[in-house]
């Protein structure tokens, strides 16, 4: 759109008009825009650029959570690591699904029973075979 202003100069006073003029230019960066748009090679372009964006906003918010969980653990570490094994636990407890008596394992009378020192001399055992088999692994060693 074309604005123009002409002024007629009179003898008793100065009048103005003003008109609005459409007039149609070619748009020579829409046409480029189109054809860029449309070509294979720059889809593929475009793709890899999306891709590389993707993976850049996923980098930052690992990065922001590594932020958050250190800072967290910066400000109070006793309070991080207990609030750490409560949400541990319930994982394990959530993927296991096992079920038990949260207030009864806080006291330490529930880890004084009979079955506590079978389950701790079990877990060490396993512990020691799995150790051996590697050793044995590494060194070519067979257990016949």
């Amino acid at each position: 759109m074309l604005c123009c202003v002409f002024s007629v100069e009179g003898l008793e006073q100065k009048q103005t008009a003003c008109y609005d003029i459409d007039v149609e230019v070619d748009d020579t960066l829409k046409t480029q825009m189109n054809n860029f748009l449309l070509s294979t090679a720059s889809q593929q372009e475009i793709q890899s650029l999306d891709n590389k964006i993707h993976e850049t906003v996923e980098t930052i918010n690992s990065l922001k959570t590594n932020r958050e969980f250190f800072l967290s653990f910066a400000k109070d570490p006793q309070q991080f690591i207990n609030k750490w094994i409560i949400s541990q636990t319930r994982d394990l407890k959530t993927m296991t699904d096992v079920v038990g008596n949260p207030e009864e394992e806080r006291r330490s009378d529930f880890y004084y029973q009979p079955w506590a020192e079978e389950a701790v001399c079990r877990y060490f055992y396993s512990k020691v075979q799995q150790k051996r088999a590697e050793l044995e692994q590494a060194l070519g060693i067979r257990n016949n």
